[in-house]
């Protein structure tokens, strides 16, 4: 048995799950999201919880059982809770600002870089700490609109200027070891 997907899942209160076949839609204070998963993977709504279980042990099934009771799990998490991750920038002259909803960033290059907020995303920017939250209710989505910041400017590996998650460890290479001899 998957030790990810044989686990229940509880229902906070304020979230309403609906299943039609093998579309799962939930909803909740932060939003509604909808996903269809296959068809012989077995879901079932009793008593506040949910259960995934799968027909056989086929390798297929296996892989299934897990990633399907995962991102249901999520579901329910991010219309409930939401997601954030956080995004650090550093270098001289980087700056970041909200217009609107947009995110403006000035990283270095002879124009100013702006980055549309997508639909069910919300950015949050700190100047003075040189910080950017990303908050939304999908789990991809969030990931991926971070992943797309940082790609703008990741980390440079001689003065560790450019964006990085927040804790991610950069290592710094040695810069040029001037002559030695005679």
């Amino acid at each position: 048995m998957s030790r990810i997907g044989k686990l229940p899942i509880t229902l906070p209160k304020g979230v309403e799950v609906k299943m039609e076949g093998n579309k799962v839609s939930v909803k909740g204070p932060n939003g509604q999201l909808e996903e269809t998963f296959s068809p012989d993977i077995k879901i079932e709504i009793e008593d506040g919880t949910i259960k995934v279980e799968r027909p056989n042990d086929e390798p297929r099934m296996r892989a299934l059982h897990g990633t399907t009771r995962a991102l249901i799990n999520n579901m329910i998490v991010g219309c409930s809770k939401g997601f954030e991750i956080v995004l650090e920038y550093s270098g001289v002259g980087y700056r970041a600002e909200l217009k609107g909803k947009d995110l403006f960033m000035n990283l270095g290059f002879s124009h100013p870089v702006d980055f549309p907020a997508p639909d069910g995303i919300t950015f949050d920017v700190d100047a003075k700490a040189h910080i950017i939250k990303i908050k939304g209710r999908d789990r991809q989505q969030v990931g991926q609109v971070a992943a797309n910041i940082r790609k703008l400017r990741p980390p440079e590996r001689y003065h560790g200027t450019g964006i990085r998650y927040q804790g991610e460890i950069v290592k710094l290479k040695a810069g040029k070891a001037g002559k030695t001899g005679k």
